[in-house]
């Protein structure tokens, strides 16, 4: 399949992939824009970057379709997949019980969890109850805004903020005393531009796995989970894999 990027105008990103053959269906696919590295905007080339982008990319590929890719915040996709105003979501979503009443999941493509991210002088939090009466900084509408607000006795000073990017700079900042998010996003954040400046601390919390969500009733189904299935398989998977994350667990 020959696929060619088209930016267009816009308040987000917007970018189609187009295919050689006009027999394949073209599916609207949305994504967050701010959760690196799994998808993220190169600022040289204006093009969405990240493991998930090229898992998306492999897998259309792979079950037949062409889509459209559209940025948009977290907060907003499950909404998006709800109405029916996108087919496709892939932004590091967690299947979760709820989640699935409403929309349809993949099998799992990524096993994920929860961390603490503090800044590298503190060597006070340690584990979940340090974070107690503390201000928190953690993302709208994520699991991780949940999982406090239900395991935190005091949780008046847990901040949701639109994007990973502002969480982090509350923390640097010191407008916050510790993030906690998902374990990839805070590592990753900890080994690049927070390097020497934060760290993350404690165990992984509520171990989760990321799903490809599509829209409930999705005839895509099926096919998505073949394509993740064959990826696998082949090795295709773990190529991707290591090149955003580093080796591959052995289990995985």
């Amino acid at each position: 399949m020959s696929t060619k990027w088209l930016k267009t105008l816009g308040t987000g990103l917007a970018l189609t992939v187009a295919a050689s053959t006009i027999s394949a269906e073209t599916l609207r696919v949305v994504t967050d824009p701010s959760f690196v590295p799994f998808e993220m905007m190169d600022q040289e080339t204006g093009e969405m970057i990240g493991f998930d982008m090229e898992i998306i990319a492999e897998v259309a590929q792979r079950a037949g379709f062409d889509y459209k890719l559209n940025t948009m915040d977290f907060n907003g996709i499950i909404p998006a997949l709800q109405t029916g105003n996108v087919d496709i979501a892939i932004a590091g979503i967690t299947i979760t019980d709820e989640r699935e009443k409403i929309v349809d999941f993949s099998d799992p493509y990524y096993d994920s969890g929860l961390r603490i991210l503090v800044r590298e002088n503190n060597n006070e939090i340690e584990e979940l109850s340090d974070l107690e009466g503390l201000k928190i900084g953690t993302k709208i509408g994520s699991t991780s805004y949940d999982f406090l607000k239900k395991n935190l006795d005091n949780n008046d000073g847990v901040t949701p903020y639109p994007g990973s990017s502002d969480m982090y700079m509350a923390l640097m900042s010191r407008s916050v005393d510790a993030v906690f998010y998902d374990s990839p996003n805070v590592g990753y954040f900890a080994r690049t531009k927070g390097e020497g400046k934060v760290k993350t601390v404690g165990k992984l919390y509520e171990g989760q796995q990321y799903g490809i969500a599509l829209k409930s009733g999705s005839e895509w189904v099926d096919e998505v989970n073949e394509a993740l299935a064959e990826m696998k398989e082949d090795g295709t998977y773990k190529k991707i894999y290591e090149k955003w994350f580093g080796p591959m667990p052995e289990d995985k």
